[in-house]
């Protein structure tokens, strides 16, 4: 076993946190967790077989194994590692993740939340979940997606896509956008289609819109400050956004009177 499918919409449901100790009773152990995944950070070498494949371990590693599955263990003396024992939901897309991987430059991070589930454990459990929830997100992409057999998106499509979330508020044009990301209009046009399936001008107005939406349900914000807020400061232009990509005025969708929720 080489790679895991894990859905990490949901935060976890921990069974167990602590510091496992492991060779001074013997060098080698056979087990599996009928029910529950298990999250170790090492800090020692040994050898490590997941259901039938071999992997080698080393300080600084990270291993994500799934229910019923049979872990081999062979030590070569004490050996230390951080685990969690967990349940995961069953909500949103799986993410592919290395059984067995290196934190890289994300050890230190990893390790503080490792650590700070630990103490949080015993008496405030739901913090203690955060922290993992926190440290498996980040875990799910230590390992760049083309490298464990899944589609990967160009740096330039995620930078831009980061660009227009922070900066919806203000204007936005593809060539500017482009600029901003290092690659030409023409390219970043056929990358964003190639990942999304859309424009970059039908992406920027649909995230506008889906935060319009959230800012009129949600908050008693004027109507004229929301449209500000989401780059569409000229109130006759929100309006006709709106009744076009939501179905409704603004001050319906307000009330809860749009053609649609999504």
């Amino acid at each position: 076993m080489r790679t895991v499918l894990a859905r990490l919409d949901e935060p976890p449901s921990l069974a167990a946190v602590g510091t496992g100790v492991h060779g001074p009773a013997g060098h080698e152990d056979v087990f599996s967790l009928p029910d529950l995944w298990q999250l170790h950070l090492y800090g020692y070498h040994a050898d490590l077989t997941v259901d039938g494949t071999p992997h080698g371990i080393r300080p600084g590693l990270i291993s994500l194994v799934p229910p019923g599955t049979e872990v081999r263990y062979r030590y070569r003396g004490r050996s230390e590692h951080l685990y969690v024992h967990l349940h995961l939901g069953t909500a949103g897309p799986p993410h592919r993740i290395p059984v067995v991987q290196p934190a890289g430059t994300a050890l230190e991070p990893l390790t503080a939340r490792f650590r700070q589930a630990l103490a949080a454990w015993p008496h405030t459990p739901a913090r203690a979940a955060a922290e993992i929830w926190s440290a498996l997100w980040r875990i799910a992409v230590l390992t760049p997606p083309g490298e464990h057999g899944t589609p990967t998106v160009h740096p330039a499509v995620t930078a831009a896509t980061t660009l227009i979330e922070t900066r919806l508020a203000e204007p936005l044009t593809v060539p500017g956008i482009a600029r901003a990301v290092g690659v030409s209009h023409n390219h970043l046009t056929r990358l964003f289609r190639a990942a999304t399936g859309e424009t970059v001008v039908g992406y920027v107005r649909a995230r506008r819109m889906a935060r319009a939406r959230h800012f009129l349900r949600a908050t008693t914000l004027s109507i004229p400050a929301i449209a500000a807020s989401v780059g569409i400061p000229d109130l006759h232009a929100f309006n006709k956004a709106c009744r076009r990509e939501l179905g409704a005025s603004p001050r319906a969708v307000r009330d809860g009177r749009s053609g649609s929720d999504a």
